[in-house]
């Protein structure tokens, strides 16, 4: 049962390509970079690393504004591989010496999907949240959303990653990020 919990101290926020040429085509963009600031928001209140991976950046731009405003603490690396796993994001992950993922980006079927696959081969844990990633395509999305479960990965949600990473209602913590999600 512990693939399905969650908790800050052993846990990695990554984000993958939420790029501003490649938000722009994407028909849940606005939706994916909310929720996935919502994500943001939780970790860096709650101590999770964040790591977050650009697709080259020199043609799709940079991570979208709205993200990277919350992003100046983060692990940052640009990538010309459709995976996010390179060797220096594998580096970071050892150093950061954590064994569960929450996956957020772009695009579900390509680089999600190649990230996901290449953690789980690396036996991290990894959650996906359904809807802090997409594709141009919705059927692309569910496609990728359901070969990452095929994998092993767990396909879970923004709110599900927020609660169980709080654990309770009532703390100052709580009080303080749960007019986010509503």
């Amino acid at each position: 049962m512990d693939k399905y919990y969650l908790d800050a101290k052993s846990t990695v926020l990554m984000i993958i390509d939420i790029q501003e040429r490649l938000c722009a085509v994407m028909e849940r963009g606005d939706e994916v970079v909310r929720k996935t600031g919502i994500l943001i928001a939780a970790a860096k209140r709650l101590g999770v690393p964040i790591i977050y991976v650009e697709m080259y950046p020199k043609g799709l731009g940079r991570t979208v504004s709205g993200l990277t405003d919350n992003l100046k603490d983060a692990h940052h690396f640009e990538k010309i591989t459709f995976s996010g796993c390179s060797g220096e994001v594998m580096s970071c992950l050892i150093q950061l010496k954590r064994r569960k993922i929450i996956v957020a980006g772009m695009e579900t079927h390509v680089c999600v999907f190649q990230t996901v696959r290449d953690l789980l081969r690396d036996k991290y844990r990894v959650f996906v949240a359904s809807d802090a990633v997409c594709s141009r395509d919705d059927d692309n999305r569910r496609n990728g959303l359901e070969l990452m479960a095929s994998m092993g990965a767990v396909v879970t949600n923004t709110e599900t990653v927020f609660f169980d990473l709080l654990k309770r209602a009532g703390t100052d913590v709580f009080k303080e990020l749960s007019p986010l999600i509503k």
